[in-house]
């Protein structure tokens, strides 16, 4: 069911958003919007079908170009960068980090700009430091006490904006690296922990386990060469050494057969057909149709973006199918719907 959600989620979106005189800057407007595919993505996880429902997200490139202001993404791309790096490095280093960004920023507005520099040696060397354990508690307690003390200087100098402003921005980064690392050990299941470990950190998987389905896929990619060992031809894959290679890592099938060769080609592909449907995004008379072909490329990008990335190791394996190639029956009507209902918009414009 959620293949073809995907569909309706898109043509109700770019209904409300082109037909309603919708300004997406407006609270109750944008509130609605998120909603219409929100819903939707709640209802997916229910199943439970994360990676589907994640697809959902790519609807904020509708709302992007519908005027969202461009904040609201970077604060998103911050927050999951943060993320990453707490789980990666830890969130004692994640926190310390972000406090020796905060007092640079106060220490070069306190300071005159000559001595920006000393700013960017001190947080070279406590960054460093930092990574000894025994220094960890020891370093946060000094980066607070000199956090408060610039904020102070910057006060009693009439400068309230930026540390008014730094404060609640570096409380609110230090708060998810903890609750990051707490939501990761608490609230994921066992098996999404362990796909996240596939992503993040390989080294604490078992090759035998989670990481049995990366190893292989990766092998049989890397095995086909520059041209590949030909159609029919791949051993890995023949041999069933990857798994679910014909839905999920349908890519290492082409890698391994064709080569770079048919890797490239398979990705220029997607490119051109992303840029194509941008294009008739562009030139469409009017916001319906404009909505509805960003959303179809976000869509496919996503699917596309995801299923070669965690087919290499980039990207988490959180199943979803490579668009026009995967085996299925419901995901092949899902995108036909999407293009074959595009390309009938685009055609319209003929007759205006």
């Amino acid at each position: 069911p959620s293949e073809f959600a995907k569909f309706g989620t898109a043509l109700a979106l770019s209904s409300y958003l082109g037909y309603f005189n919708t300004d997406i800057r407006n609270r109750n407007a944008l509130l609605i919007s998120l909603a219409l595919f929100i819903v939707p993505l709640f209802l997916i996880l229910l199943q439970p079908d994360a990676g589907s429902a994640l697809v959902f997200l790519s609807f904020f490139i509708v709302l992007y170009r519908q005027g969202l202001n461009a904040f609201y993404y970077a604060l998103g791309f911050a927050l999951i960068a943060i993320f990453i790096t707490s789980l990666i490095f830890g969130h004692l280093h994640v926190i310390i980090t972000i406090l020796l960004i905060a007092n640079i920023i106060l220490l070069n507005e306190v300071l005159s700009k000559r001595y920006s520099a000393i700013g960017g040696l001190l947080f070279f060397i406590a960054w460093y430091l930092s990574h000894q354990q025994t220094w960890l508690l020891n370093y946060i307690f000094v980066l607070c006490g000199v956090f408060a003390v610039l904020a102070m200087l910057l006060i009693k100098d009439r400068k309230p904006k930026l540390p008014l402003s730094l404060f609640p921005a570096s409380m609110l980064c230090i708060f998810f690296a903890l609750g990051s690392s707490l939501a990761f050990q608490h609230l994921l299941e066992p098996h999404q922990q362990d796909r996240i470990n596939v992503w993040l950190r390989p080294d604490r998987c078992d090759p035998q386990g989670s990481l049995y389905n990366i190893i292989q896929s990766k092998l049989a990619i890397g095995s086909g060469g520059f041209q590949g060992k030909g159609y029919l031809e791949g051993t890995l894959t023949k041999l069933n050494y990857v798994p679910e290679q014909s839905t999920d890592f349908i890519f290492s099938i082409v890698g391994e057969e064709q080569g770079f060769i048919g890797t490239a080609t398979v990705i220029i592909l997607f490119v051109i057909l992303l840029i194509r449907i941008i294009k008739i995004a562009e030139r469409a008379k009017n916001d319906f149709i404009k909505n509805y072909a960003y959303g179809v490329a976000g869509i496919i990008f996503v699917h596309f973006f995801i299923n070669i990335g965690m087919s290499v190791g980039l990207m988490p394996v959180i199943g979803i199918p490579l668009p026009f190639l995967s085996k299925g029956g419901s995901a092949l009507l899902g995108f036909t719907l999407l293009i074959g209902v595009l390309l009938k918009m685009d055609l319209a414009r003929l007759r205006v």
